[in-house]
C-alpha cells in the first residue's frame, strides 16, 4: 500500500508512522521553512532564564520579581525548579501521557475529533480542517478549569487518568497563579491585577503531544513556529529535545532540565504588557529515532474577558498599542488562520484596519 493510501485509512500519525520508510507529501514542509537542525552550535550561550522559585513569598520576592520581569521582557521564556510540583506528580503525569498514546487504536479514537471547539478530544497535527501543510504530531487536548466542568469527558484510561491528571492541573493552576501576581508586580501593578482585572472567570486548557519517531526529521515540523494565544504556557517535556526557540534571528534549542519547568509568555500578556513583554516565536522539532512527549497548560481568560492594555501601562508616552477585545474573538482566529508565522497579535493593534 502506498504511503498516500494508508495516510487516508488512518486518522492519527501514531498509528501510521510506525509502517512509514519515508515522509508523506503532505507533511513536507517548502524548502524556505525546514529546520535547520545541523545549525545547532550556538545553544549554550542563548539558553533561556532559570529562575529559582525559592524563598518567592519570603525574603528574596522582591529578587525573583526582578529576575521574572528581565526574563518575560528579554526572552518572553524561563525555566523555574523549586516550584513545589514534587518530581513524583511530574514522573507520573509523563508516564500516563506515554501509557495513553500506546493504548489500543481503537480505544484512543474513542475521543477523536477535528472540531477545535471540542472541550476534549484526541487529533493530530494541528487544525486538519484548515490547514496546508500537516505536522507531525498527535495531541490529546483537555480543558480543565473549572476542573468539575470538564473531567466528565475525559478518558477513562489508563484507569487513574482522571484523578492524576485532575491532581496534576490543580497543582499547575497554583503555581500559575504565583507566577501571575509575581508578572504583576514585575510590570509596577497591584499583585492582584492578572488574576481579578485581567481574566474574568479564568481559563484552562492542557496538552498531551506526542511527537512520533520521524524517518525524514529534515523535512518537518513536530509544530512550526508559532506564538501562544493563551496568557501563559508552562510546559513540562521529557527528556527528549524538540523545543526550539526564537531568539536574536537563531532558533535555539531549549534542552530538558529534569524536574523543571518552562514558561513562555501568550499573546494576552503582550496585549496587557502593552508590548513590555513579548510573546515569541517557537516551534518543535522531531527526532529520527526516538518519540517525544510535551505536556504545556495554557492558562487563558475566560472567553467573555475583555483584554486589552492595563490601564496603569498607558499614559501620553506610552499609548495603548492594541484595541480592547474579548478572548473568544482573538482564539477563533488564532485557530481559524493556522500556524502562520507572523503573529495573530498585529490585528488586533489600535490602528489596525483588520
Amino acid at each position: 500500500m502506498s504511503a498516500a493510501a494508508t495516510t487516508a485509512t488512518k486518522l492519527l500519525l501514531s498509528d501510521l508512522a510506525p509502517t512509514l520508510k519515508n515522509v508523506p507529501s503532505d507533511y513536507i514542509r517548502p524548502i524556505s521553512d525546514r529546520p535547520s537542525l545541523t545549525d545547532q552550535t550556538h545553544i549554550s550561550d542563548g539558553s533561556i532564564p532559570l529562575i529559582d522559585l525559592q524563598g518567592l513569598n519570603g525574603p528574596r520576592r522582591s529578587d525573583i520579581i526582578k529576575q521574572i520581569g528581565q526574563a518575560c521582557q528579554h526572552c518572553g521564556f524561563f525555566q523555574v525548579k523549586n516550584h513545589g510540583i514534587s518530581e513524583a506528580m511530574i514522573n507520573n503525569m509523563l508516564s500516563i501521557a506515554r501509557t495513553f498514546f500506546k493504548l489500543p487504536e481503537s480505544e484512543r479514537l474513542k475521543i477523536y475529533s477535528d472540531d477545535p471547539s471540542k472541550p476534549t478530544r484526541l487529533s493530530t497535527s494541528f487544525n486538519v480542517k484548515t490547514e496546508k501543510v500537516s505536522n507531525w504530531r498527535d495531541f490529546l487536548r483537555l480543558h480543565c478549569y473549572p476542573l468539575q466542568d470538564y473531567v466528565h469527558d475525559w478518558p477513562l484510561n489508563p484507569p487513574s487518568f482522571r484523578e492524576d491528571v485532575g491532581d496534576y492541573c490543580t497543582s499547575v493552576r497554583g503555581l500559575v497563579l504565583r507566577l501571575i501576581e509575581a508578572i504583576s508586580e514585575s510590570l509596577g501593578l497591584p499583585s492582584d491585577y492578572i488574576d481579578k482585572e485581567a481574566l474574568g472567570k479564568h481559563g484552562q486548557h492542557m496538552a498531551l503531544n506526542y511527537y512520533p519517531p520521524c524517518p525524514q526529521p529534515e523535512l518537518t515540523y513536530g509544530l512550526p513556529g508559532h506564538t501562544d494565544p493563551n496568557l501563559i504556557t508552562i510546559l513540562l517535556q521529557d527528556d527528549v529535545p524538540g523545543l526550539q526557540v526564537l531568539r536574536d534571528g537563531n532558533w535555539v534549542p531549549v534542552n530538558p532540565i529534569p524536574s523543571t519547568f518552562i514558561v513562555n509568555i501568550g499573546d494576552q500578556m503582550q496585549v496587557l504588557s502593552n508590548d513590555r513583554y513579548k510573546s515569541v516565536l517557537h516551534r518543535a522539532v522531531v527526532s529520527r529515532d526516538k518519540e517525544r512527549i510535551s505536556i504545556p497548560t495554557f492558562y487563558c481568560p475566560s472567553p467573555d474577558a475583555v483584554i486589552g492594555p492595563a490601564k496603569g501601562l498607558v499614559d501620553q508616552d506610552h499609548p495603548a498599542v492594541y484595541r480592547d477585545f474579548t478572548y473568544a474573538e482573538y482564539y477563533k482566529k488564532f485557530w481559524n488562520r493556522g500556524l502562520a508565522t507572523e503573529c495573530c497579535l498585529d490585528m488586533f493593534k489600535a490602528s489596525s484596519t483588520v
